[in-house]
């Protein structure tokens, strides 16, 4: 049985969702900061979306919050990853260019 409403936890896997496909597509819009293993954790967090928005409705006040928690963990460390990612591609780029 699903029990499918709207609350919380839908707006959270939402969240989650938008994080990951941006994830997803970053091989696509910048190659080189791109990693191989951000296919497998665009794929778990994918999974973890939809059984956060299908199976969210049983969660009381205390582990959704305990859920909001571990998601804006997540979706920080995963930003200032892809961020340090660039900062090191620049600098690789301007070591080559001071090179030639």
């Amino acid at each position: 049985m699903l029990n499918f409403s709207f609350g919380p936890n839908i707006f959270l896997g939402i969240i989650v969702s938008f994080g990951v496909l941006i994830l997803y597509f970053l091989r696509n819009v910048k190659p080189e900061i791109a990693r191989d293993e951000d296919i497998f954790f665009a794929t778990i967090g994918l999974l973890y979306s939809c059984i956060l928005m299908v199976h969210g409705w049983r969660l009381d006040p205390i582990l959704l919050f305990g859920q909001v928690l571990i998601i804006v963990t997540v979706l920080v460390a995963g930003w200032e990853n892809i961020r340090l990612r660039g900062l090191i591609a620049n600098m690789a780029k301007l070591k080559k260019q001071k090179r030639k």
